[in-house]
């Protein structure tokens, strides 16, 4: 068994492992209500995981992405409840200028070689000092009514049973024609592929899983938007790292940085690019971080870097880069949010979740180290 394989079957067993554990201690961790919840808070974790995927591949990294997710969330919350800014315009102001701030980050890290983690790290500072003096070390209530409604809609919508279906059907489809896609264009170049029969089981499986997903959130609500958010947001991500340029430069420049510039790879611009998307994702974070929360609060996004950091790495992300994939990152972001949904219901205190966090992390990165020897 390859260590790529060992490191799925090892993500499954935990996986299994902690769900066992929390609903044998808290039986209503199984319920419609709680698995529904569940998957917004992993929609949170993941969407902000994606982004960093997309950093860490060329072998950069981002510590400021938490503190950016409360900025953002908090610019456009200020815009729309103390200035009755129409909420998509407050959504867009605060994207653009998060790409604009982050499209910034990635050129001095480019350009002027400054270390990304030296980089980020100052972002984190700046961004939470500035994500108080936005808010006035207040809280800003993200409430429902008129245009208002598309903000706090983010975390709080639900869709009917039918279109929940109807959505399911609509993904499955389109996995399954990538999926033969991908295989067919791998067989024209020669590259191995999976036999037929493991192909067709991998997708039945994965069908089952969307059905099983659809069916468990209809038994509370319906699908959450946020959901459908992250859906969106990892085909997007996967598309680009698999079948674009753009995603080979990733790869190459994670693999080897030097060989990739003598083989034409535009460096500079690809990290800068990777940062611009990375600022449009932390937006759209920080909007359904802060709709979730139900305000804006000096809280917001506090260390959301280390558990997008924690995913990727569990996922089989490499934090040196070259190595990493859209499937691991939701697989990884998972186990996170299954965590900590599990010691919220459990009541367990801020300091255990921090120090549990804080060991997952710790083991996730020796994990990578160890499977990554020989590489």
């Amino acid at each position: 068994m390859n260590r790529f394989a060992t490191r799925e079957l090892s993500m499954l067993v935990a996986l299994v492992v902690i769900w066992a554990f929390f609903a044998w201690q808290e039986p209503v961790f199984l319920s419609a209500r709680n698995l529904s919840l569940l998957s917004v808070e992993l929609a949170v974790t993941a969407v902000l995981a994606l982004g960093m995927l997309v950093v860490l591949l060329p072998g950069q990294i981002d510590l400021s992405a938490g503190s950016g997710v409360g900025l953002a969330g908090a610019v456009a919350a200020v815009l729309v409840f103390w200035h009755d800014v129409p909420a998509p315009v407050a959504l867009l102001i605060a994207t653009l200028g998060a790409v604009l701030v982050w499209s910034a980050m990635g050129a001095l890290i480019a350009i002027e070689r400054i270390p990304a983690f030296i980089m980020t790290l100052g972002g984190l500072l700046v961004f939470r000092g500035l994500h108080w003096l936005v808010i006035e070390n207040q809280t800003v209530p993200v409430v429902e009514g008129g245009s208002q409604n598309v903000y706090s809609l983010l975390t709080t919508y639900y869709l009917p049973d039918v279109a929940g279906y109807a959505l399911a059907g609509l993904a499955v489809t389109a996995i399954v024609a990538s999926a033969l896609g991908a295989r067919k264009r791998r067989q024209s170049y020669g590259f191995p592929v999976d036999d037929g029969e493991l192909t067709f089981l991998k997708l039945f499986v994965l069908a089952q899983f969307v059905f099983l997903v659809v069916i468990v959130t209809n038994g509370y609500r319906g699908v959450p938007i946020a959901l459908v958010i992250l859906g969106l947001v990892a085909v997007l991500v996967h598309q680009l790292v698999t079948n674009t340029p753009f995603g080979r430069y990733l790869y190459a420049i994670g693999g080897n940085e030097e060989a990739a510039a003598v083989s034409g790879v535009p460096v500079r611009n690809t990290i800068i690019g990777a940062y611009a998307l990375m600022g449009g994702i932390v937006a759209l974070t920080g909007f359904m971080q802060t709709a979730y929360s139900g305000a804006s609060t000096s809280t917001v996004g506090s260390l959301m870097e280390l558990d997008a950091v924690a995913a990727c790495v569990i996922g089989g992300t490499s934090l040196r880069g070259g190595r990493g994939t859209v499937l691991g990152v939701l697989f990884g972001a998972l186990i996170m949010a299954s965590l900590l949904n599990g010691m919220t219901l459990m009541a367990v205190s801020p300091e255990a979740k921090y120090i549990a966090r804080g060991i997952v992390l710790a083991l996730a990165v020796w994990l990578d180290l160890r499977l990554g020897k020989g590489r």
